[in-house]
């Protein structure tokens, strides 16, 4: 049986869970809420897929390579309330609690330590048929997903989710998770303020990559192309080419990664004690009726074992 691994995209769920739900806040008065959504995300995905091992990955607060390369990445993007930023620390305290690392790399997005982590997990020669799951709140890592990796992803609010294998984003855009970047290259992503190709959009974007590929054999074969729509390309051939290294995930960030390290374990006193702090009352009930289903999950798979060993 192989080992899984769930990734957590942690910004992309701690904004979603703000979002989500009211401003709740604790006895001091702190707004929690986020940090409460978040938990909620992350015990919904700890019961769903029951992991051996669990990362966290985080936005590093500064600059990334891409702002070097285009000084308008994510120029339009408003900066979120300081009642989000300040609930950071403490959803990173409530994963220390659980005995679950925190990744980020100053330079790097989290999606990019994210796949860094994915990748260095499936190469590990020791694991057999190794499983990443990646829990997020967007689509941005769909492009990650391949045969050792899904992503869970939050389709609406916290608590209606999918999960993303390779049949499923094929079924989605009508191509593979790896023709992702070339798509969003000619569409653009107002979001970030990744460019684009000039008057493509989304469904030109779909038609020409389900059509052509990527975008390396659209442009070697430019001249099938309709005039209008080759006039186009042909103007925004600088802009398309910025824009895929814009939107490719980088799967080789310095971080130091030892999957040991983020073996599922949590202090059981620990997480009472942060949970209590917060007054998260429900989810402490919620926490130990996990731990208690997944004792009950690994004795009866111990006890299969060994009816097997005897028979």
């Amino acid at each position: 049986m192989g080992k899984r691994l769930i990734i957590i995209d942690s910004n992309s769920v701690i904004h979603r869970a703000f979002h989500a739900l009211p401003p709740l806040t604790n006895k001091k008065g702190e707004v929690v809420n986020a940090v409460y959504g978040f938990l909620l995300v992350f015990l919904k995905a700890v019961k769903d897929f029951n992991p051996d091992f669990i990362a966290a990955c985080f936005d590093f607060p500064a600059p990334t390579f891409r702002h070097k390369k285009f000084k308008k990445y994510k120029a339009k993007r408003a900066a979120a309330p300081e009642e989000l930023y300040s609930q950071i620390p403490k959803v990173k305290k409530v994963l220390k609690s659980f005995g679950v690392p925190v990744f980020e790399a100053k330079g790097f997005e989290g999606d990019d330590v994210i796949g860094t982590i994915s990748r260095s997990f499936s190469e590990k020669q020791l694991l057999l048929k190794p499983e990443s799951i990646i829990l997020s709140g967007d689509l941005d890592v769909l492009q990650l997903v391949n045969k050792n990796t899904k992503v869970y992803n939050l389709k609406k609010g916290v608590k209606n989710t999918i999960l993303y294998d390779e049949q499923a984003v094929e079924e989605k855009y009508g191509f593979p998770p790896d023709k992702i970047v070339d798509f969003k290259a000619l569409r653009g992503d107002p979001s970030d303020n990744i460019p684009g190709a000039l008057g493509i959009g989304e469904k030109g974007a779909f038609t020409l990559i389900k059509k052509f590929g990527s975008i390396n054999n659209l442009y070697n074969k430019i001249e099938t192309v309709d005039q209008k729509i080759r006039e186009k390309l042909l103007k925004s051939k600088d802009q398309v080419l910025l824009s895929r290294e814009l939107a490719k995930i980088d799967t080789n960030v310095p971080v130091s990664f030892n999957f040991k390290k983020c073996r599922w374990k949590n202090n059981k006193k620990e997480v009472i004690k942060v949970l209590e702090e917060l007054g998260f009352q429900s989810l402490i009930k919620r926490f130990l009726d996990l731990q208690k289903e997944q004792k009950k999950g690994i004795i009866e798979k111990e006890a299969i074992v060994y009816q097997k060993t005897l028979f």
